[in-house]
């Protein structure tokens, strides 16, 4: 048996003590901003690019690190996860986690994307029926990037 991987993105998005969900149309359930990373793409590329089109944001990307750029090399932004996601038995998603801030609440999703995206509170997520690896990102990303 074959197995296809794929390369995504997941991207927490917190403002003002709030993260940002949408509900994934095709999955019914309730997940960060996200997708697949394009052919020849830097997943942070692909992060701030899928926050553009799902929600409308600009976003800055949360950096655990202290990049460096020395002698034609430079350090990528971290994820802080990477994850890999049984999709069906033939298939998985190899998905970097990033966390990130935007600068309001307002959203402008591109067309044919969902226009169902919700700001949570702590408090909301805590309560949530979501999956538990959004649950615990979430208030991870909340801790990080919450005001």
């Amino acid at each position: 048996m074959e197995i296809t991987r794929h390369f995504t993105v997941t991207t927490t998005i917190v403002h003002e003590n709030k993260v940002l969900l949408h509900f994934h149309k095709s999955l019914k359930k309730w997940l960060p901003i996200g997708g697949h990373v394009d052919r020849d793409e830097l997943p942070e590329e692909a992060a701030i690019r899928e926050a553009k089109e799902e929600a409308g944001l600009e976003i800055v990307l949360y950096n655990p690190d202290e990049n460096l750029e020395m002698d034609g090399t430079r350090d990528l932004i971290r994820p802080l996860h990477i994850m890999l996601q049984d999709i069906n038995d033939f298939h998985q998603h190899i998905d970097f986690t990033y966390y990130a801030s935007a600068s309001k609440f307002e959203l402008k999703p591109k067309d044919g994307e969902t226009n169902d995206l919700r700001w949570f509170t702590k408090e909301e997520i805590e309560k949530f029926d979501a999956p538990q690896n959004v649950k615990i990102r979430a208030l991870e990303a909340l801790n990080i990037l919450g005001k």
